[in-house]
């Protein structure tokens, strides 16, 4: 295991289902961050790059035209013979689910969708007002094999409902603390420290693949070889720091896919300063009725954004969470400001830290140990 290709394990499960009969599809949902399009390329490695085809759906979906020629002229299934041109936005996706379908006769292909979702782009045009069902649907109905992956797990899980009897539905875990100390640089600590250093780290990210390999990275840029993970995330997730940057993206394309913006980024300011609320609290602080507020949750639930249990609703990502209560005001917050916030975050997360945190975020920049990230 490197820090690059954290779900190893799932690279066979994913294999052995592709090889069952009949051909099955496969697909791969986890929220930003989870290792998708990184599982993703480690499969597309070990089936070969010659033998099957990688394509990245939300790089690559623009009018149904355009998108056809692409995967076309990338396939190593096809001659670069050119057929004619399609005649119409209609026509083109026909194609495209012709070529799915019938690319080769002579032995199944395989086929590897990232952001599969995207194909809703489509659905814009002329005769394709179901666009991502009827790609679904020839996909199943292919005798070809097909990886999928998406970020939107709600929304993929409400996708898949007809089919889900002809779909392995794969959802990326959160990486355990072995196998985030499995991803720790070697160095001189013993077995117990190196353990204890990967569960610390685990902790601090909720087990999500770019955020231990962001922490892993800046922590071992610090003096000693294993640094300080809680500095080293207060680094990240000031002005500058890359967490920061990441965070702040993802939050706003979340929310640009969702309906009701302003409100659900207020519901979301309202979680970060308190967590679990049921319909009736949220509903009170955004001074809205609770059939209106229930709306704005589904809306953030069908986001990934948050989540519900025994009817209390709480963000999805813990740390997206901390970048809120930062980030989410009418300046951006000091360094004291976010290494006071990291340390009462990390207080939360791991047990026994809270004595150990307060201390020293009583103490002035130098006692968190900031560093500069490039």
């Amino acid at each position: 295991m490197t820090m690059m290709t954290p779900h190893v394990g799932l690279e066979r499960r994913v294999l052995d289902a592709l090889e069952q009969a009949p051909a099955r599809v496969v697909c791969v949902v986890g929220g930003c961050g989870t290792g998708r399009s990184t599982l993703l390329h480690a499969v597309a490695d070990r089936l070969g790059r010659d033998t099957c085809q990688f394509i990245d759906v939300e790089r690559a979906a623009s009018t149904p035209e355009r998108f056809l020629r692409a995967v076309m002229q990338a396939s190593p299934f096809l001659s670069p013979t050119t057929p004619h041109p399609p005649t119409s936005a209609r026509d083109a996706f026909d194609r495209l689910l012709r070529f799915f379908a019938t690319v080769s006769n002579d032995r199944p292909r395989t086929f590897l969708l990232d952001e599969v979702l995207a194909s809703r782009t489509f659905e814009s045009f002329p005769g394709l007002r179901h666009a991502q069902r009827e790609l679904l649907a020839a996909l199943v109905a292919s005798p070809h094999r097909f990886v999928l992956t998406s970020r939107f797990v709600r929304r993929t899980q409400h996708l898949l409902r007809d089919v889900a009897s002809r779909i392995e539905l794969i959802t990326l875990p959160a990486l355990s603390a072995d196998e985030v100390t499995a991803m720790l640089p070697p160095g001189p600590e013993r077995d117990d420290e190196r353990l204890s250093l990967g569960q610390t780290v685990q902790a601090l990210t909720d087990g999500r693949a770019t955020y231990v390999h962001a922490l892993v990275t800046a922590a071992s840029r610090m003096g000693t070889r294993s640094g300080d993970p809680i500095s080293a995330l207060t680094a990240l997730l000031t002005r500058d720091g890359d967490l920061a940057a990441w965070c702040a993206q993802r939050y706003e394309w979340r929310l640009q896919q969702a309906r009701g913006y302003g409100a659900l980024k207020a519901i979301l300011e309202i979680l970060a300063d308190a967590e679990p609320l049921n319909l009736t609290e949220i509903a009170q602080q955004m001074q809205r009725t609770p059939g209106s507020t229930k709306d704005y949750l589904s809306w953030l639930e069908d986001v990934d954004l948050v989540v519900s249990h025994q009817k209390r609703y709480r963000f999805a990502d813990p740390l997206l969470r901390l970048w809120v209560r930062l980030y989410c005001r009418p300046e951006p917050p000091s360094v004291d400001v976010v290494a006071r916030e990291v340390h009462a975050f990390a207080a939360t997360r791991l047990p026994g830290a809270s004595q150990a945190t307060s201390l020293r975020a009583t103490g002035d920049r130098r006692a968190v140990g900031i560093i500069e990230i490039d």
